[in-house]
Parts: structure tokens; sequence; C-alpha cells
């Protein structure tokens, strides 16, 4: 009886042990990294002049995330990565519209020194 007692302890350890060493694993399983939205970069946002029309803003942003439902005089540009390690990142870029012209620029890019400047002067 007592010899089996020890079987069950040692394989109760045994099972422990290997519990043990799996989670202690886990940090090394690949975590793929999640983008999703539009990636813009500083250099393709510095191309943005007020007063250009909504198809040479997408010609050079693409197309918008989202666009308002109710007023298709936004547009939303937007990235998020979600890295395999808990490294999130985001950014954002929100357009407005006024009579199909770029007039209004926000978000979490710098506006264009020469964003004031329409393209045909």
């Amino acid at each position: 009886m007592r010899e089996l007692t020890l079987k069950k302890a040692g394989a109760w350890l045994f099972a422990s042990g290997l519990m043990l060493s799996v989670t202690a694993c886990s940090s090394w399983i690949y975590r793929i990294d999640v983008p999703q939205g539009n990636f813009l970069e500083q250099k393709d946002i510095d191309k943005l002049r007020i007063q250009m029309s909504k198809e040479q803003v997408q010609y050079v942003l693409g197309n918008p995330v989202a666009e308002n439902s109710f007023e298709d005089n936004t547009w939303h540009y937007f990235y998020a990565l979600k890295g395999g390690r808990g490294d999130n990142f985001e950014k954002q870029l929100v357009l407005n519209f006024q009579n199909g012209k770029l007039v209004k620029m926000t978000g979490d890019f710098d506006t264009p020194k020469e964003f004031n400047v329409p393209l045909d002067q």
C-alpha cells in the first residue's frame, strides 16, 4: 500500500513539474503582430494641401478606413498594430471636406508646412 502511495505521489510530482515547465515555455511561443487599418507615414501626410479634391486625397493616402455615414464630408484614417509581445501602436487622421474639397485635418500627424497653400498656386 505504501508503494502505491509513493507511486501516486511520484506521478503527481512528475505531472506538476511537467505543467510548470510547459507554462514557463509559453513566453517562447511566437505571437504574430496584427496590423489593422491604413499605415500612413508623415511623408504621405506632407503631400496634403488645402482645397485638394477627394479623388486627389484618395490617390495620395488610399481609401479611408471609415467614412461618416451621416455626413460624407469626414474621412477617418486609422492604424493599429497589436504586437505579439503586448506592445501596441495606434495613429489616426481625420480629414474634413467642404464642397468636395479638403478644408481641415486633425489627428496624430503633424500638419504639413504648406498645408494652407493650395496646389494650383
